[in-house]
């Protein structure tokens, strides 16, 4: 009999009542739900952006412009989020990987950049939100968040991956453990130990995954 080839990891559906609630408004077309839903995971997307950018291209690309730009692709395809499929969360992270996947080819492709270079941003958007551009003002303002980045970015190479996976982005330790190369065991206690860390830390309240965190 042949072995079963090994299936990828499933994200866990989407458990936490609040967002379940808001999650439902929000397919019925309520665009003030999904502001309410966004802004909790905004300080979380806006840090991610912020650890990801390199700084050669903050001219062209910032955290501030990801979080807009998410929010706006996020809202024109929300009707295809199925909480039972996996968390807020984990699928605002896919919407924003792209985001940012997308903006770095084009910087990385000279021919292709916008304007042929200078300061020119990659994501122009047009007709933003108030709520998104109140939320990414607020964010990008928040102190807090700045010396949390400030603070991720001392860490080594593998403990600041393993706070973008497992802390920012709410990946399990399998899947976390294929992005690093390393074993799903492993992962569970290098990251039993850095949390014990930052809980020393003064991180914002619902900055983290509290499936790893908790």
């Amino acid at each position: 009999m042949r072995d079963h080839e090994p299936t990828a990891p499933q994200p866990a559906p989407e458990t936490e009542p609040e967002t379940l609630r808001l999650v439902r408004e929000a397919k019925g077309g309520d665009a003030g739900s999904f502001g309410a839903l966004y802004e909790k995971i905004a300080p979380a997307l806006y840090t991610w952006a912020d650890l990801r950018i390199r700084k050669e291209f903050r001219q062209h690309v910032s955290p501030e412009d990801v979080v807009q730009e998410v929010w706006c692709r996020a809202w024109k395809i929300f009707e295809k989020f199925d909480p039972d499929n996996g968390s807020f969360r984990y699928w605002i992270f896919r919407v924003a990987k792209n985001v940012l996947y997308e903006a770095l080819r084009v910087l990385k492709d000279p021919g292709t950049s916008p304007g042929g270079g200078g300061t020119t941003r990659v994501l122009m958007l047009d007709n933003v939100p108030d709520d998104a551009t109140r939320i990414t003002m607020r964010v990008s303002r928040n102190e807090s968040l700045s010396h949390c980045s400030d603070w991720i970015r001392s860490l080594s190479d593998e403990d600041r991956m393993l706070v973008i996976h497992c802390g920012l982005e709410g990946l399990t330790y399998e899947e976390t453990g294929e992005r690093l190369a390393i074993g799903k065991d492993a992962v569970a206690k290098r990251w039993q130990r850095l949390r014990e860390k930052l809980r020393e830390q003064p991180i914002p309240q619902k900055l983290l995954s509290e499936l790893t965190v908790a």
